[in-house]
């Protein structure tokens, strides 16, 4: 498995863009990424102040190198970026060793 993670920093963001951005995940950015072809799953985290990113785990290279480099190329126009006020501070391929479902389960909710 491929994963990506993409992640923009908070420190001097406006204030509320932490909700702003919960609401993005909910009403927009969780509709897109569920079913998409080429990936296994996608997780939003946050730390309130420090920063904001998305995790993805793509089936293969191919997958994960096409969604790359379209979010690369479009990168000042990323919903991310304009919420935020700035680009990303790190996007990042790495591989993915394991992923393992617990007792109860996997839960694929756009709130938390």
């Amino acid at each position: 498995m491929k994963g990506l993670t993409i992640r923009w920093s908070l420190e001097g963001a406006p204030d509320g863009v932490v909700d702003q951005l919960r609401d993005f995940v909910a009403e927009t950015s969780h509709g897109r990424f569920t079913g998409m072809s080429g990936l296994h799953h996608k997780t939003w985290r946050v730390r309130e102040g420090e920063w904001f990113e998305g995790s993805y785990v793509f089936a293969t290279d191919e997958a994960r190198a096409a969604f790359q480099a379209e979010f690369v190329e479009g990168v000042a126009d990323a919903p991310g970026t304009r919420i935020i006020g700035s680009r990303p501070v790190l996007v990042e391929p790495c591989d993915i060793v394991a992923v393992a479902e617990g007792w109860d389960g996997f839960e694929a909710t756009p709130r938390a």
